[in-house]
């Protein structure tokens, strides 16, 4: 199938396609005469795979280290790509456990600004004693 009908396939749009390919998340694809991207079942799967995972935080430079295990996700009955009994360099525990952090670290940030501006939306401001009277 063609780029518009294999991105419609896998929910998202040509560009896509053509990032992931540049970034080397899809193997180029096979071509026609005229030059076109031709796209298979396969190709439509890792399409998914890619955008679930990106759905679930990692980045494209966490799936680009790991492209090569991509199609382990794909068939018809997905295999893991790495769990914590199979964390080898190869496998996507290391990256996984990476994010993990990574949303661990912003998590805290943000939980840290939230309880300071609570803190500080709180605290009577210099001029709120002279603004009620008896207060």
């Amino acid at each position: 199938m063609r780029i518009g009908d294999a991105a419609a396939a896998a929910g998202t749009t040509p560009r896509a396609l053509r990032f992931y390919e540049q970034r080397g998340l899809l193997p180029p694809p096979v071509r026609t005469a005229a030059g076109q991207r031709e796209y298979g079942r396969v190709e439509v799967a890792r399409v998914r795979a890619i955008r679930e995972l990106l759905a679930l935080g990692l980045t494209v430079e966490d799936l680009r280290s790991r492209a090569h295990r991509l199609h382990l996700l794909t068939g018809d009955e997905p295999r893991s790509c790495g769990s914590a009994d199979d964390a080898g360099p190869e496998t996507f525990a290391p990256v996984v456990d990476r994010r993990l952090a990574a949303l661990d670290a912003e998590i805290a940030h943000l939980t840290a600004l939230r309880d300071n501006l609570s803190r500080q939306a709180r605290r009577p401001s210099p001029g709120d004693a002279a603004d009620h009277p008896g207060g």
